[in-house]
This record gives structure tokens, sequence and C-alpha cells, in this order.
């Protein structure tokens, strides 16, 4: 597949949508997401909807987020330039995408080995390279790399993994989907001090799970 006109012209549509319609006001989130090639992340017969608000299949059984709650949990992650931000979840690659175009240092991690290999390759074709790319168990992050400015997870947790937290530095944020696996609650978390943190609730999605080791 290629980026066509046409390509570029749905994502302008998208991100008008996005702006219009869900209220996504932060510019440099829709720049990226106007900037990054959604179809290129799905099979190709997916490819014709790939700008239109919906989640679609990919492997290992899991799922590519809806671009609007791709925008909503980064616009929530209150992005600078440069800053370090760790996702957890890479899955097929185009939330990592969305974050690297945004200029910040992206690292990230995926525990299904199918999906890190296709989001690696993916990501490479494109020139859009994370900082740091693992395979491996994200409720245990990667502290080698820590502390974080900023940590974005792309499933949904019943439980806080609070491993997670001690990655983050004071003052740094992390957006996770919390609840059962039916329904989760997008929830935003501001670290205060070692052992304070101020809790923001976001509304109701619905999310794959995070599970924890790997799965080759």
């Amino acid at each position: 597949m290629q980026d066509s006109f046409l390509h570029k012209g749905k994502r302008k549509i998208l991100v008008e949508y996005l702006r219009e319609k869900i209220g996504i006001a932060d510019e440099k989130v829709l720049k990226a997401i106007n900037e990054v090639p959604r179809h290129l992340f799905l099979e190709s017969i997916f490819e014709d909807y790939a700008y239109e608000d919906r989640a679609f299949p990919i492997l290992a059984k899991q799922t590519i987020s809806h671009p609007s709650t791709v925008a909503e949990q980064t616009e929530l992650l209150d992005l600078k330039e440069k800053e370090k931000v760790l996702e957890i979840g890479t899955g097929s690659g185009y939330q990592t995408a969305v974050l690297v175009a945004m200029n910040v240092q992206v690292y990230t991690v995926e525990r299904q080995k199918d999906l890190h290999d296709f989001a690696h390759k993916k990501l490479r074709e494109l020139h859009l390279r994370p900082k740091f790319q693992s395979f491996g168990d994200g409720f245990a992050g990667l502290p080698t790399f820590a502390p974080f400015d900023k940590i974005l997870v792309t499933c949904g947790a019943e439980t806080l993994p609070t491993e997670l937290l001690h990655q983050l530095k004071i003052g740094g944020l992390m957006v996770i989907p919390l609840g059962k696996t039916d329904e989760q609650i997008l929830t935003r978390f501001t670290k205060k001090s070692e052992k304070e943190f101020e809790k923001e609730e976001f509304g109701a999605y619905k999310f794959v799970p995070m599970l924890n080791s790997t799965n080759q």
C-alpha cells in the first residue's frame, strides 16, 4: 500500500471530525494524526475504511483503537517536545507513530511477539523510529530508562500497575484505562510526590485487556 492523495484527503477529513465533533483542541495532536498514514498499520482489506472513527482487528487477536481514542489519550498526556514517554502496548505501532510524530522520545513495550515484529518493521519503513522498542512485560515497564515524563497505557488494566507509577517523574502524568474487561474508565494520574497522586477520570471506554508476561 502507498500513501496516496486520496488517503491524505481522508486524513484531513478525519482531523476536522476530531476537532469539530470530538473536541480535540491540541493542534499538535491533530497535526500528528494528519501526518501518520493509519491505513498502513491495518490489513489491506480495511484500507478503504482506515480513516473512519472505527477500531479494527490486528494481529494476535488485538485491535487498533478508534482514531478518536488515540487522539483523546494523546491529548490527555499534554505532551511537550523532547519529553520522555513510556508507551505500554505498542500494538501495530499506530499510536507509537503518532507519539513519534509529536517529536517526543518514545520508549514502547509490547508483549505479543507478532505485533512487536510487525510494528518494528512498519515504523522503520516509515522512518518513525521510537527511542527504544521492546518485546516484554508491560506491567514491568522499563525501569532501566526511568523516570519518564509521561506514561501511556493503551490497554485496559483491572488493577492499577503501581510499578509504572514508580517510573514516573514527580510532576509527570500517566494515562491508563482502568476497570473490568467489559468497560474501563480512562484515568489520568499526576504524580505530586513519591507517595501522592492526583486522579482524574474521563469517561468509559472499551480496551483490550492488559496482561502480564509475554506471548511468543
